[in-house]
């Protein structure tokens, strides 16, 4: 059991494929599904349309058993899709705008526990709208921020996620995004430094793609690095960088040290793209990860 609430915030959408196929997604979304399989019970708040999307997102939720308290229903805007197309083996968004998740209101949040685990990424900032209400949000909850950097083209702006990082303690970006945030500092420690250096982050994860992932801390310990399983078989690699938040936030209110919850985050994102999109309803997938865990 834990004793921290996980609060969730941001966009929830269906990723089209170029073969025809739907999957539910969206990072927060996917974030929260996977962390309502290993039992954190979180609570997710964002929007959906009044649709026949947004009533599969609903009934996906409820078969999955997660909490709908922090699920809006907009009556004007639509529910979030994005098509998705595989190059690489790395994915690439073409995202609809506006959709409901970008107008979550902070007048229909539910009740807010005291200083929760609060994960939100980038995307549902993009509108003025959502970006109120997660402010709202960390005003009234008074949380422990973890933020995941995720930068899509043309929706998001470095002046609206700068200020984000000084409320946020932990920070998960790719190279590529830590590139964008820190332009000028040349080699990836002197940018790791001055994002410490210039806000009150005490954890920054860089994932590396293939090559793994690097957990640095503020207190200057050393930092601690994974490299993936020789013996994936990768389907596709959407969603890998979620599966792997999750369970970075898991290992948070697990109290698991530093460097279990590095292994196990790489192990599961490893699990995560040997299958196809970001989720999955088998719940015999996360049997492995809970009987090792526990």
């Amino acid at each position: 059991m834990t004793d921290r609430q996980i609060i969730v915030f941001g966009e929830v959408l269906f990723d089209c494929f170029p073969d025809g196929h739907r999957a539910l997604g969206g990072a927060p979304f996917n974030v929260a599904w996977h962390l309502q399989a290993f039992g954190a019970a979180p609570l997710f708040i964002s929007s959906v349309g009044k649709d026949l999307l947004g009533e599969q997102i609903k009934n996906a939720m409820a078969g999955w058993g997660m909490d709908l308290n922090g699920l809006q229903t907009h009556a004007d805007q639509p529910t979030g899709q994005v098509t998705v197309n595989i190059t690489d083996n790395e994915p690439a968004y073409d995202i609809v705008s506006p959709c409901a998740y970008d107008y979550i209101q902070s007048g229909l949040l539910p009740d807010l526990p005291d200083h929760p685990l609060l994960y939100h990424g980038t995307l549902a900032i993009r509108n003025p709208v959502s970006a109120g209400t997660l402010q709202a949000i960390k005003h009234q909850a008074r949380p422990y921020v973890f933020m995941d950097v995720n930068l899509r083209a043309p929706w998001w702006r470095i002046n609206d996620i700068i200020p984000l990082l000084a409320g946020t303690s932990w920070l998960k970006l790719n190279h590529h995004e830590l590139a964008e945030l820190i332009p000028d500092s040349g080699q990836e420690v002197l940018r790791i430094n001055t994002l410490f250096s210039s806000t009150p982050l005490k954890h920054i994860t860089l994932t590396r793609g293939e090559k793994g992932a690097v957990i640095y801390s503020a207190k200057g310990s050393p930092p601690l690095s994974i490299s993936p399983g020789k013996t994936i078989s990768v389907i596709d690699t959407v969603g890998a960088g979620d599966a792997f938040s999750s369970v970075l936030l898991l290992g948070k209110i697990k109290n698991w040290n530093l460097e279990t919850t590095l292994k196990r985050a790489q192990e599961f994102a490893g699990a995560v793209v040997e299958i196809r999109g970001a989720t999955t309803t088998d719940q015999t997938f996360y049997r492995p990860f809970l009987k090792t865990w526990n």
